[in-house]
């Protein structure tokens, strides 16, 4: 059996798992720590608060520095409403695409990793191949973290990580960073007739979505600095994503829930955007409190994804455009687990097969000519750790 089609199975096995992030990832961990068993690779799991999720790592190759870490996330975004028309937990090939939820976001990338796993036992590699698969990456990238500790702290040290999202195998040396708020307004209940006595949770948060529209077009107009200007939108953007409240017409809304996210570009402080819509917030907070003192506004900082700087003279860059032959410049607005990697000390390129525009999608799909290029990548990265 050739390196692909041992991926292949894995890839259908992977995605059979529906492993969506509000629910457990064990059923998958269980299996690929089986699997690597069967292979005598031992796995360690690093376990969340509850223990409901785990992330799951191993290394194959002897105890020295100076290996290649390949990262991947298990967990796969809902397919709840979404128009599938095929099983979105059975990969279903048709005109040269590989469809099912998660084929591209990322579990291609993970078949590829363990595949090669076997190859790296064969050839024998003189330094080690290290496989890192995290939970809770759809939910802002924090799963990963006490992994990316403990393998820091308990490994030889990599020389490289490559984060396996979707790049078209297009090496990827920056991204934007990511904050995530949930935010709860607790106003005061008045008919609506009295306004002036009540205050609206929902028109409060007006206020807070139109300083995130304001700070948007300020933004939009500025001229990108140049560690900005190669991204797309070459600005830091900031995101209301769902809002809820009021129980009725004629009353002003007792609560309202939210949730803001920034992305922040590189040469602009994550600290600096928190500190800024803090004190919004705190602004419209005392203005609520000044109708009536039981008003509220809750800040809630459910995620803080570092972003991926440029690096000079990167080991991972190096070896990554080395493997693709690419060497053109690339960063992507999306963020990744790299920040994390990065902040550890490690140096880290995104790098991975499949369009991040099929991501999420109904019919998600990764085609089969981008995961025979991750196929060769990873033949020629146990090459490399053989030598």
């Amino acid at each position: 059996m050739t390196n692909l089609d041992e991926a292949r199975g894995l890839l259908a096995r992977l995605v059979a798992f529906p492993t969506v992030s509000r629910d457990t990832n064990l059923p998958l961990i269980d299996w690929v720590e089986g699997w690597l068993a069967g292979l005598g690779i031992r796995s360690h799991r690093v376990w969340n608060a509850d223990r409901t999720k785990a992330n799951l790592y191993a290394q194959v190759g002897p105890d020295v520095p100076g290996g290649v870490i390949l990262s991947g996330h298990t967990d796969v975004v809902p397919v709840d409403g979404q128009a599938w028309t095929s099983d979105p937990w059975t990969v279903t090939e048709r005109d040269g695409r590989l469809y099912g939820r998660g084929t591209c976001d990322m579990k291609g990338f993970v078949a590829l990793a363990l595949a090669a796993v076997p190859m790296a036992l064969a050839a024998g590699v003189k330094r080690p191949l290290q496989i890192a698969l995290s939970y809770d990456e759809e939910l802002g990238c924090d799963g990963c973290i006490g992994m990316v500790e403990e393998m820091a702290r308990l490994l030889p040290r990599a020389a490289a990580v490559i984060v396996g999202e979707p790049s078209r195998m297009k090496v990827v040396t920056g991204h934007k960073g990511g904050i995530g708020y949930k935010v709860h307004l607790k106003g005061y209940e008045m008919h609506s007739s009295r306004i002036d006595r009540g205050v609206s949770a929902v028109m409060e948060a007006g206020r807070l979505i139109g300083w995130v529209n304001a700070r948007n077009a300020e933004n939009r107009a500025r001229t990108p600095g140049p560690l900005a200007a190669p991204f797309d939108p070459p600005w830091t953007t900031l995101h209301v994503g769902r809002i809820a409240g009021g129980t009725a017409d004629n009353i002003t809304a007792g609560d309202c829930e939210m949730t803001i996210d920034m992305r922040p570009v590189p040469g602009e402080a994550s600290a600096d955007w928190q500190v800024a819509f803090e004190a919004e917030a705190a602004r419209v907070e005392a203005g609520m409190r000044a109708i009536h003192p039981g008003c509220s506004v809750t800040l809630d900082r459910y995620f803080d994804m570092p972003m991926l700087r440029p690096e000079t003279g990167g080991g991972a860059e190096a070896l990554a455009r080395r493997l693709t032959g690419d060497n053109a410049s690339h960063v992507v607005s999306y963020g990744t687990e790299g920040g994390h990697f990065q902040q550890a000390g490690y140096s880290v390129v995104v790098c991975g097969p499949g369009d991040i525009a099929q991501a999420h999608q109904p019919d998600e799909y990764l085609e089969l000519s981008e995961f025979r290029a991750g196929g060769d990548f990873m033949e020629r990265l146990v090459a490399d750790l053989a030598k």
